[in-house]
């Protein structure tokens, strides 16, 4: 079948590479779409951290974020999977220690990360091999666009639950989680606003109906009760404890590629609750759900589809031709 490989910083091909197998336990699914992610552009750049650490090696076979049909079962597994569709989790655990046994596999020491992490090949192919306890299925009325978010809305709404149903937000960086965090906020009854770098990146998010401001200090004088960090800046974390009212929360799931430094005085003095977020894991099916019930819509997000050729220039920073205004690109690995 048909794979994108990442042989090193800047090198990438789509190459023929063997069937997944349904191994015990295991499905494989054939893959309708899958999203483009910041971490795969780390990938490709040779910024990925696991690169550093042993984690990961290349070549890598990215994609975290898809859905897809299930075509093959292995054995053991319930065969009322067979043609149902479904996205699945990017984090599996070991299933054996303290934190699988109580549900937080996506903190596993050992886990591996779809795509990602200890070599589990990702969904940027024709096919790809899951664990069946991994699967979510998708109901019907989520298009293969929503199927594919499911995993990045999983985190968005992890962190807009994070901020604990705030009456003001603040979500610093309206990137792809940013904007869904303050979709799936603005859901549960806040009101949101969005602050960024970037000039499309604001007059995007204003299009989905949010106030949006440009600039590090173009915040507006208004109450934050929570201010989520989507950024990468290593700053933002001691600007968000210095802009969120006392007793409010921080919610931490940008991650810099430098350490961020915060005066913990500041957090005491004001009372304040900083949370961070690894993984869509405790996400999906409340994602699912928000999307279901048409309480989040987050197509608009999607800027355009490519084919599997069309990979490498996307990670290489290229907008593909006739894209929308969004942040997110997907892929159709049979087109």
């Amino acid at each position: 079948m048909r794979a994108f490989v990442i042989t090193a910083p800047g090198q990438a091909e789509v190459a023929d590479v063997p069937e997944p197998v349904a191994a015990s336990g295991e499905v494989v699914v054939d893959v309708q779409r899958a999203g483009v992610c910041g971490t795969d552009v780390e990938f490709y750049t040779g910024h990925m951290a696991y690169l550093h650490d042993g984690n990961a090696r290349y070549p890598v076979r990215i994609g975290h974020e898809w859905m897809g049909v299930v075509t093959e079962v292995g054995d053991g597994v319930d065969a009322s999977w067979l043609g149902r569709r479904v996205t699945g989790d990017t984090m599996l655990g070991c299933g054996r220690c303290r934190l699988c046994l109580s549900g937080r596999q996506h903190v596993c020491a050992e886990r591996e990360e779809v795509g990602i992490r200890r070599g589990r090949a990702g969904a940027l192919a024709e096919r790809i091999a899951m664990p069946a306890t991994s699967l979510h299925a998708l109901p019907d009325t989520l298009d293969d666009t929503l199927g594919a978010l499911v995993e990045p809305a999983g985190n968005g709404l992890r962190a807009a639950r994070a901020a604990a149903s705030a009456e003001h937000v603040l979500v610093v960086g309206p990137g792809t989680i940013g904007l869904l965090a303050a979709m799936f906020a603005r859901a549960e009854g806040s009101d949101v606003h969005l602050v960024g770098v970037s000039q499309a990146s604001v007059d995007f998010a204003r299009t989905l109906g949010f106030d949006a401001w440009l600039g590090r200090d173009a915040v507006p004088d208004l109450p934050f009760d929570a201010v989520i960090d989507a950024a990468t800046d290593a700053a933002t974390p001691a600007r968000a404890v210095d802009l969120v009212q006392p007793g409010g929360r921080v919610v931490l799931i940008g991650i810099s590629p430098a350490p961020s430094l915060v005066d913990t005085r500041s957090m005491l003095l004001k009372d304040v609750t900083a949370v961070g977020i690894l993984s869509a894991s405790p996400g999906l099916d409340g994602a699912i759900a928000g999307f279901a019930s048409g309480a989040v819509d987050a197509r608009p997000l999607v800027a355009a589809t490519v084919g599997l050729d069309g990979v490498a220039a996307v990670l290489a920073g290229e907008r593909p031709v006739g894209a929308g205004k969004g942040p997110k690109v997907h892929v159709d690995p049979r087109a």
